[in-house]
């Protein structure tokens, strides 16, 4: 009798959560009215140019690759990064090892301290 009770009584909840009838009478529960509200979209506006700080990147064709990244952070610019020039694929392990044939952006450019620079560079000596 009283797993019945409590059975009953787990029912009404199901059924209150559902809302669709009144626990133990048989009457249907009242009309359900539902509101839809809408977002509007955003407004649109333009993007804003991105600032910060700038700075003139150094012309470091032809140092030292380990003197050139050396002077691009002296300068403000941390976001380095590096290549093999010959094409062969090869890490720059020993910097000091390599020499700068090209950067990008180039030396004299004016650009946000943020801005990626690639620098290029082969073995000493090839």
């Amino acid at each position: 009798m009283r797993v019945l009770r409590i059975a009953q009584v787990l029912g009404c909840g199901v059924l209150l959560l559902a809302g669709s009838t009144s626990c133990g009478t048989g009457e249907p529960a009242g009309p359900v009215t539902v509101t839809v509200t809408s977002t509007p979209p955003p407004p649109t506006t333009p993007t804003p140019t991105p600032t910060g700080a700038s700075g003139v990147v150094p012309n470091v064709v032809g140092v030292n690759h380990q003197l050139a990244q050396d002077t691009l952070q002296a300068a403000g610019f941390f976001y380095l990064t590096e290549e093999d020039a010959t094409g062969k694929g090869r890490l720059l392990i020993n910097d000091r090892n390599w020499v700068v044939v090209s950067q990008i952006p180039t030396g004299g450019t004016r650009t946000l301290l943020t801005t990626k620079i690639l620098l290029r560079s082969k073995k000493i000596g090839e």
